[in-house]
């Protein structure tokens, strides 16, 4: 079978694009690499991430598997207990639930389990949170179940050329992740060169720099947070924004040292408050960073209820102006 050659240099595409251009180049860099999940073949998603990847690299590659989660991941154990490096796609956020517990009992403790001796480098891709109108089962944001279980890898991208690099790193790691794709982020358009090197997992990145506070964030809420910071501008604050990129690992060097020049912060995220990632994020700061704070770490977050219908999701997703009311309160607490 003959390959495509695949595109080099700089380009403008879209986050879906990027992806899409990973799983390729993965698979033409390393044969042990396979895609399984549903609707991935002959489909190619339901969001085209897989398009044209059984036609280039066959079914034995990328194949689709029956409607059955907890089967799928757990035939990615068998297949990367044998030497392959499987990606697996769930294809809606709580669509995977079905299979949390080849997750949480095999896949995130085989390593620790056999010594080191047998680690299994599985990629779980999960399309999720909400902005897309989609119905219950479909909008979740459900990062705290992965990051509160020890032996997996938890990274989310909000950019084009994180989501190419994220997802080769992911590939390659010989410990399994847990690769959250914002849905909503699919679509935006931008250029980047796959050639340029991006962080690694487990480094944070501020895309913004600021003096009055920072907006510390991650997947599809960063593009939220620089909305805010430049609307803050009129109120005549100056805010930093802080993209995590990973959960875990926590990138808590980088977060800690812009907190400290800074001494005001807000974490923000779509997934419930209560015991969210922002949770951790927002305790690990305070700890470290106690003196230097100028008033207490705030949490912008989704609101603690099952997710909304379509028609009501904007009231439940964090936008500009509670984020700039949180903003406010950091101000007030001076």
């Amino acid at each position: 079978m003959t390959t495509a050659t695949p595109v080099r240099g700089a380009r403008t595409s879209s986050m879906a694009q990027a992806l899409n251009a990973a799983l390729r180049d993965a698979m033409q860099a390393d044969p042990a690499v396979h895609v399984l999940g549903e609707d991935v073949g002959q489909l190619g998603g339901v969001f085209r991430i897989t398009d044209g990847l059984t036609r280039e690299f066959g079914t034995d590659r990328c194949l689709d598997t029956p409607l059955a989660e907890a089967g799928i991941l757990g035939t990615a154990v068998g297949m990367a207990m044998y030497g392959l490096r499987p990606v697996v796609e769930m294809q809606f956020d709580a669509f995977a639930y079905p299979a949390l517990e080849q997750l949480f009992s095999h896949v995130a403790k085989m390593r620790n389990r056999t010594a080191g001796r047998l680690p299994l480098p599985i990629t779980i891709r999960i399309p999720y949170g909400g902005g897309i109108g989609g119905v219950e089962h479909h909008s979740d944001s459900s990062e705290a179940y992965y990051t509160h279980t020890p032996g997996l890898h938890v990274v989310t991208p909000a950019t084009v050329a994180d989501a190419y690099g994220l997802l080769r790193a992911s590939i390659a790691s010989d410990d399994p992740v847990v690769f959250l794709e914002p849905k909503r982020l699919y679509w935006g358009k931008t250029e980047w060169d796959p050639a340029e090197a991006t962080e690694p997992i487990g480094k944070a990145v501020l895309r913004r720099t600021g003096r009055s506070a920072v907006l510390i964030t991650y997947g599809p809420s960063l593009p939220v947070c620089l909305e805010a910071a430049e609307a803050a501008r009129a109120e005549g604050w100056d805010l930093a924004v802080l993209d995590l990129r990973s959960l875990v690992p926590f990138d808590e060097q980088t977060a800690c040292e812009v907190v400290r020049s800074i001494g005001r912060a807000v974490v923000v995220h779509e997934a419930g408050g209560f015991g969210g990632a922002g949770a951790e994020i927002a305790a690990r700061i305070t700890e470290k960073c106690f003196h230097h704070l100028a008033a207490p770490v705030l949490r912008v977050t989704g609101f603690d209820i099952p997710y909304p219908p379509p028609m009501l999701e904007h009231h439940h997703l964090p936008g500009v102006d509670r984020i700039l009311d949180a903003v406010a309160r950091l101000q007030w607490e001076d």
